[in-house]
């Protein structure tokens, strides 16, 4: 009867079952991982993109002494290529936050309260563009809002 076993050739359904249980549970960690990766991707992909216009109105503040009204503005003096696409929404929409210019600023460009441009609209002073926002709703992965990055 040995000799029989012996020429018998095979896996026994016990050994198949763990095999398939073992490959699924490991695609289960895989497609996890994917998922995160995407969304980590995106995150830094958005980051990326706020600083690269977060520092376009820093240098045509620079050169300019004077915030840009948009960021049609900054692509329009070559300061950007492009207004990216915000990679969550996958539209070149942004919110753009408004500066007020302190008047009584001997160069006449200094930022001061960004939520306040109707008053010192009034008072003479030259609103622009000083911050850029995502418009994508939802959290990050850390937590936080990603309007508020």
């Amino acid at each position: 009867m040995s000799a029989h076993r012996a020429l018998q050739k095979g896996f026994t359904l016990i050994e198949l079952i763990v095999v398939v249980t073992i490959i699924g549970i490991l695609a289960g960690i895989a497609v996890s991982n994917v998922k995160n990766a995407q969304n980590k991707a995106r995150e830094a992909a958005l980051k990326d993109d706020l600083h690269e216009m977060r520092k376009a109105i820093d240098n045509y503040y620079a050169d300019k002494q004077r915030y840009p009204q948009s960021l049609a503005e900054l692509k329009e003096s070559h300061y950007l290529r492009d207004i990216p696409k915000d990679p969550f929404t996958g539209k070149a929409e942004w919110e753009e936050v408004s500066a007020a210019v302190d008047p009584s600023d001997p160069n006449g460009g200094s930022a001061i309260d960004p939520t306040a441009t109707a008053a010192n609209e009034e008072q003479g002073g030259q609103p622009g563009i000083y911050d850029v926002h995502s418009n994508a709703p939802g959290r990050a992965m850390n937590g936080e809002e990603l309007k508020t990055w």
